[in-house]
């Protein structure tokens, strides 16, 4: 009997894969809440999203999913710095991802989309930084529960 789902090897696998890629004093949470002080190097917290509908085999069963999964992406500081540490994180993200595609054979492919940053209001600051890049990640189970 497995001791994770295919759904929690595949997140934590992507969890511990942007967690050692990272720049230090970044930090990186899953399914946290924004912290109250974004360090300056920023946060990136994995949300573990929607599998949707899988596609459904029946000879063998079998259940074929594009899971949605989203890497928030915060930043504060100064507009250069928060600028430039946005994009060392972004940069730092996509590199990781490139290098390991599959998640060393767990899933069929992962598939970053481009982020849409946003500048978010903070009172007596001068804003935070963030975006959401969604990750696709294409895998295959015989089971939706295992």
């Amino acid at each position: 009997m497995p001791t994770q789902s295919t759904t929690e090897r595949l997140l934590a696998s992507l969890h511990s894969l942007l967690s050692g890629a990272m720049p230090p004093g970044a930090k990186v949470l899953r399914n946290a809440i924004l912290p109250e002080k974004v360090p300056a190097a920023g946060v990136v917290i994995l949300r573990d999203g929607d599998p949707g509908p899988p596609e459904v085999w029946l000879s063998p069963p079998g259940y074929y999913y594009e899971h949605r999964a989203e890497i928030e992406v915060v930043v504060d500081g100064t507009p250069a710095a928060r600028d430039a540490a946005f994009d060392a994180l972004r940069l730092t993200i996509g590199t990781a991802l490139a290098a390991d595609r599959t998640l060393g054979g767990l899933c069929d492919y992962i598939t970053p989309e481009a982020p849409e940053p946003v500048l978010l209001a903070i009172d007596g600051n001068e804003g935070l930084k963030a975006t959401v890049i969604p990750v696709i990640l294409a895998y295959a189970t015989t089971d939706p529960l295992l």
